[in-house]
């Protein structure tokens, strides 16, 4: 993607979720059922007991006390709509597209959108951009993949037709089930990321920001501050991943959380750093709040406004001053 194939009503709409340098500095808030399973589990509760209300009212919180440092806000249309309506001035609005997507029932944890909604609708409801989840590996079943594809084809020339920029989030997974976190799929997350970011870099996508992760686990790298004693790269090896992706973006990238503490995120983003990787910011979520779950749980709304003025504006900040490094998404271009 170049400059010139980005439209105006797009480009108006990118620097709406930029820092006035070109940065994305945006916080993510869309957490649906992983959000109320974290309230659930702090309280140690049941799931269903956890109301539609308490977590508009946590999200609500979390835009009012943190929106002010950050560039823009992901919310979603179910629970997130009045929060929205409390972000600070200069805070652009992300709205997700998805049905809640992070523990993903579906066969090959295919894409579904929310029926009741399309770009149109999400823009009409103030989104700025559109966000879409997609659980991907480039070798799971071909079937599944080319349906995958599709649908983002679909998505993307729906944003195109719109004037909505579109920001995808591919999130690599071991169709066995592997755990996430453990050595074994440390060792092959690298290349299944690489090649996640070449396939939907691709123009016939319509992506104007990939949201991607990570390529390597940041406490499995030698070296790295927040090391716990497992290894599964040597540093060399992680920069050198991280340049890989960074060569394998055609458009611009930046780093989502993936529920990390803000000590490996911090890190991750120094290692990026180091590697000379040109991504365009982050979007990054429970890094930023999730201690204040515990807050709100044992000491209610006020306690959790406390924290999050208090630590999760700290949070922000940190991470804020790591994006002194990144790299304006219209150079990217």
């Amino acid at each position: 993607m170049n400059s010139a194939a980005v439209s105006s009503d797009k480009r108006r709409r990118l620097e709406a979720i930029s820092t006035d340098t070109g940065v994305i500095a945006a916080l993510a808030m869309d957490q649906r059922k992983s959000l109320r399973k974290m309230i659930a589990e702090a309280q140690a509760g049941v799931f269903e007991q956890v109301t539609d209300e308490r977590l508009a009212e946590f999200k609500t919180a979390v835009t009012e006390e943190l929106s002010s440092e950050a560039s823009a806000i992901l919310l979603d249309p179910e629970y997130g709509l009045a929060a929205a309506s409390k972000r600070d001035a200069r805070c652009g609005l992300l709205l997700t597209y998805e049905a809640d997507g992070f523990e993903n029932p579906r066969p090959h944890r295919m894409l579904a959108l929310m029926p009741e909604y399309s770009v149109l609708r999400l823009a009409e409801r103030g989104a700025d951009a559109i966000k879409i989840l997609l659980s991907y590996n480039p070798d799971g079943d071909p079937a599944a993949n080319d349906e995958k594809c599709a649908l983002i084809e679909r998505i993307g020339h729906e944003c195109e037709g719109a004037g909505v920029p579109f920001l995808l989030e591919p999130v690599v997974y071991d169709p066995a089930g592997v755990d996430p976190r453990s050595v074994e799929f440390a060792k092959r997350k690298p290349g299944l990321v690489v090649r996640t970011m070449r396939e939907f870099s691709k123009p016939r996508y319509r992506v104007d920001v990939l949201k991607v992760e990570f390529p390597v686990n940041v406490s499995m790298v030698e070296g790295s501050t927040v090391n716990r004693g497992t290894l599964a790269y040597a540093r060399e090896e992680a920069l050198d991943w991280y340049r890989q992706a960074d060569a394998a973006a055609g458009c611009p990238y930046i780093y989502l959380s993936a529920g990390v503490s803000v000590d490996e995120f911090a890190e991750s983003l120094r290692l990026a750093a180091e590697a000379g990787a040109k991504y365009s910011g982050v979007l990054c979520g429970r890094a930023n709040w999730q201690g204040g779950v515990t807050a709100y749980v044992s000491g209610g709304l006020a306690a959790l406004k406390e924290w999050l003025a208090s630590e999760g504006v700290k949070n922000m900040q940190r991470v804020n001053e790591c994006l002194r490094q990144a790299t304006p998404w219209m150079e990217r271009m």
